[in-house]
Parts: structure tokens; sequence; C-alpha cells
């Protein structure tokens, strides 16, 4: 079972984001605040569920907890700063939507930049954070935020499909398949390519499109 916080007693947000691998496609991040001692056997990390749990769970962790919310970075942001800042950049956003303030922060993964309130007293303080790899399969908040964020993009990337057909986003959701790169390599690049992704999956490290 996974544990309900990282930090006792303390107002703590899980945070996590999808996407980061895509091709094409904003990132999504979520941050989530459960009460204290909030329990759920059915949470766990969002890629050993089907879309079908996802999309349920969605709905009991949004029902459930004291706060949360998605935070959203663009292809062209994330061609200006990188998808690693990008990254980051989505769960500051989502943080910065919390309607309550949390006093401790764990994230997925190992990377992550100082957090500070969006309105910051006079002497200004990050908000203490912990990177936790795997954190998606041990603790129940970032296990929801995975959730959100994935649940969030799949359907951002649903509608995309429909503009945009001949990519099979609807299915690979923007990541690196086969059939992802042939349409690129067939059709060239859309507005929601990161140009600065290699593309192609050559020894090349981007390709320049003209869109």
């Amino acid at each position: 079972m996974l544990k309900s916080h990282f930090h006792e007693g303390k107002i703590e947000a899980g945070c996590d984001e999808a996407g980061r691998g895509c091709l094409a496609g904003s990132v999504y991040a979520a941050a989530v605040i459960f009460p204290a001692d909030y329990q759920n056997e059915a949470l766990n990390d969002s890629k050993q569920l089907t879309d079908k749990r996802r999309h349920e769970l969605r709905e009991v962790i949004q029902r459930d907890a004291l706060a949360w919310a998605v935070g959203i970075v663009t292809p062209e942001e994330i061609d200006k700063i990188n998808i690693l800042n990008a990254s980051i950049l989505a769960m500051h956003r989502a943080l910065d939507q919390l309607k309550v303030r949390p006093e401790a922060i764990i994230v997925d993964g190992n990377r992550f930049k100082p957090y500070f309130t969006p309105a910051p007293p006079h002497h200004r303080t990050p908000i203490p954070h912990t990177t936790i790899v795997k954190g998606d399969a041990k603790y129940l908040s970032i296990a929801a935020a995975s959730i959100l964020a994935k649940t969030y993009r799949d359907d951002y990337m649903d509608k995309l499909a429909e503009e945009y057909p001949q990519y099979d986003w609807q299915r690979n959701k923007g990541y690196p398949t086969k059939k992802h790169r042939e349409a690129i390599k067939l059709h060239g690049i859309t507005p929601y390519h990161r140009k600065s992704f290699n593309l192609l999956g050559n020894e090349e490290l981007s390709l320049n499109f003209e869109l």
C-alpha cells in the first residue's frame, strides 16, 4: 500500500508530470494535497493502470483531495527552455494554482527547483521539497498527481488528434512510435511538434522544419 505522507504533520503536495518524452504536445504536471492519513488502495502509478481506470480514479482524486491543480507548458516554451526545465515549470504552475498552500512538496524523480509561493512574504523562502525516485509507486499524492497529469494530457492529445489524424496521436499521445515518426517523414511537422527534439529518431539532434 502507498504511504499517505513523507512529511508527518505537514500539509504536503505531491507532484508529477506527463509527456516529458513526447515529440509533440505540451507537457502537463499536477499537484495534489490529500487530507492527513488519507488512504486509497486503488491508487497506483498511472502507468500501471488502464485508461478507463485512470479516468475513474481522476474523479475520486478530485473529490477527495484538499486541493489539486494541473499546470501546462507549451511546445514553444519547451523548445526555448528545454524539457527538464519545462517539466519543473509545469509543476510550479500546478503548485501556483492550489487553493491550499502546502508546507512541503514531494516530487517524483530526482530533479526539481526551489518553489516559492506566488505571493511571498518580505523574507522570501522556498517551500521545502523532497525528490523521490519512483515516488509515484510510493506515495499517494504523487500517484494521484501522475494520474491527473496523464489523463488531462491524454484528453488534450485526443483533441489534437482530431485536428491532425495522420500522426496517430489518439493512440501514441505524441510519443515517438514508428507510425508517428513515419507520419513526420511523410507530412512534416505541425505547430504542436517540439522542434528541439530528435523527431525522426536519426543521429541528428533536431530538425529545422518550416511550418
